[in-house]
């Protein structure tokens, strides 16, 4: 027992390291909740691409090689696949370096009550716990297989954040108000519901296209932020409106939809912006970064824009 779990501590302390090269780890509260949370306890199998179909590892398996794949894959700054159906992605747990950062750029302070939208295994609301206690921390996913495995995963992390089986893109009203609220899967647009639970001043941060929309809130009908600079990739909330595909992309360069930032701009405007008209923006303001970009939401209204939010260049998003 006592060679585990030195096994567990030496690995989890590589990946602090590994999370802490990458800049991710500047505050020391989110630096001792990666050190203590034992990410293994939250992924105890994993899926891994192989030719025509996946390869199932896990920590109980027989076998002492593929047991320290899996162990050598958990504590790898990596994401995870962690429950598939019918061969398609549904559930994972995120790369450790993104989900410092994320946490990072919530600003959280003592005291702070947070709400995750997307439980997952339950390591990032065992993070989120450890920072602020658990009585402030709530955690939702529409799946009730994911919920009660999450609240199985934190149990035996000894944590214990409320965890809710509900639509996400609802919300949980009955903990509201919230300080933060934070998405762990991709959306098409930003519910209006979570703006209505959180205090005035808040902020939101959730996943758009294949960026990050930091968002503060002014008040229940008003929100605005830019992008984060980082790129990020995350299964789609389930039980809200599903993004469009691009329309139209026929005749535009194949190296153009190859290209990671043109492929963010045709996500986020894919609601109201035709593609051959993205290619034409994108190359008029030279091949403009995330951080150009940012959201507006009104008590009837939800739009992205290019540097400005009254600017030229805007449009609704996907979903409104």
């Amino acid at each position: 027992m006592g060679a585990h779990v030195d096994m567990y501590a030496e690995a989890r302390a590589e990946l602090v390291r590994a999370v802490e090269a990458t800049g991710a780890l500047a505050d020391p509260a989110w630096r001792a909740a990666f050190a203590e949370i034992p990410r293994h306890l939250f992924v105890p199998y994993y899926f891994v691409g192989r030719p025509g179909g996946f390869e199932r590892l896990w920590g109980e398996d027989p076998d002492p090689a593929r047991r320290v794949r899996w162990l050598e894959g958990v504590y790898a700054d990596q994401p995870l696949a962690t429950r598939m159906r019918d061969g398609d992605l549904v559930s994972s747990s995120s790369q450790p370096s993104l989900m410092a950062r994320m946490l990072a750029e919530l600003e959280i302070r003592d005291g702070h009550a947070v709400l995750e939208i997307g439980a997952g295994t339950g390591y990032n609301a065992a993070l989120l716990a450890h920072r602020l206690g658990d009585d402030l921390v709530t955690t939702v996913d529409l799946d009730p297989e994911i919920t009660e495995s999450a609240r199985t995963h934190l149990t035996a992390a000894g944590r214990h954040p409320a965890v809710v089986t509900g639509d996400g893109a609802r919300g949980c009203p009955a903990h509201a108000p919230f300080d933060r609220i934070i998405a762990t899967c991709a959306l098409p647009s930003v519910p209006r519901d979570w703006l209505a639970q959180c205090r005035p001043g808040a902020r939101i941060l959730a996943p758009l296209s294949t960026g990050l929309i930091s968002l503060e809130v002014r008040d229940a009908t008003h929100a605005e932020g830019h992008f984060l600079h980082t790129s990020a990739y995350f299964v789609p909330l389930r039980g809200g409106p599903a993004a469009p595909l691009p329309r139209n992309t026929g005749g535009l360069p194949r190296h153009v939809l190859e290209n990671e930032l043109f492929r963010f701009l045709l996500g986020l405007t894919a609601g109201g912006l035709d593609p051959h008209d993205a290619l034409a923006l994108w190359h008029r303001e030279r091949r403009p970064e995330r951080e150009r970009f940012g959201v507006t939401i009104t008590a009837d209204s939800e739009w992205a824009w290019l540097d400005d939010p009254q600017g030229p260049y805007a449009w609704p998003l996907a979903g409104r």
